[in-house]
């Protein structure tokens, strides 16, 4: 005879989308590569009126208020943490100050991950300068950026020469000098173009969203007991 078991459920990792959409397999694609790669329970939610998500400057400041006010949806509906699942880190530091949660930005993530795998770190996305929050903690180990050709918005990496567009790019980094790469952009993971590019340029490829959910992964268990804002 099974015993019933008496514990709570596990709290999700709250995902944060900056792409609007009405599809909801769509909106929960990165929530489940973190369920599917390390076991952790997920909810996706995406920001409004963002059909393009962020691009520039102009998109990135229209989205920040909408991502704390989302941060504090999910936090109040019980999330344990928080993933912004975007490579340029979109209001981290105001989304920390709101919630009383770890949150987690995926290009930062990304930019931890590449630190211990190269020293010379090429940042692929899909604006001419890599984001300053991945600048920021790449320091000197920074190679190079590229944007793909025809590619000025995270849809326009849907389109039939998107993976051929990316894989150019990222040659070109390679052939620069950088021994690892970063994906600045987390469309770039909806894609699944990072199989593609290890197989045929040799070198690690730090998927931003897969590194933010190894970062929600990391001490999960004491998280709920001992989290300090810090």
């Amino acid at each position: 005879m099974s015993v019933p078991s008496s514990a709570a459920p596990a709290r999700p990792i709250g995902v944060i989308r900056v792409l609007t959409s009405d599809d909801e397999a769509a909106v929960a694609t990165h929530g489940r590569v973190i369920e599917e790669r390390y076991g952790l329970p997920t909810v996706s939610r995406c920001i409004p009126d963002q059909p393009h998500g962020i691009h520039d400057d102009a998109s990135e400041a229209r989205a920040e208020p909408k991502i704390v006010a989302l941060a504090q949806e999910l936090a109040g509906a019980g999330a344990r943490a928080l993933i912004i699942s975007c490579a340029a880190d979109p209001a981290l530091r105001e989304t920390r100050q709101a919630v009383g949660i770890p949150v987690i930005g995926a290009g930062s993530a990304a930019a931890a991950v590449a630190l211990g795998l190269g020293r010379r770190v090429g940042v692929l996305g899909i604006r001419d300068e890599a984001p300053p929050a991945v600048r920021a903690v790449l320091g000197d180990h920074f190679t190079a950026s590229a944007r793909p050709r025809g590619v000025h918005r995270t849809t326009d990496l849907l389109a039939p020469e998107g993976p051929a567009a990316v894989l150019e790019a990222a040659a070109g980094l390679v052939e620069s000098g950088a021994d690892t790469l970063l994906l600045a952009c987390t469309g770039l993971n909806t894609i699944g173009v990072r199989p593609l590019l290890e197989r045929r340029l040799g070198v690690p490829v730090v998927d931003p969203v897969l590194a933010a959910g190894l970062l929600a992964s990391y001490r999960d268990d004491d998280w709920d007991d001992d989290w300090d804002e810090g």
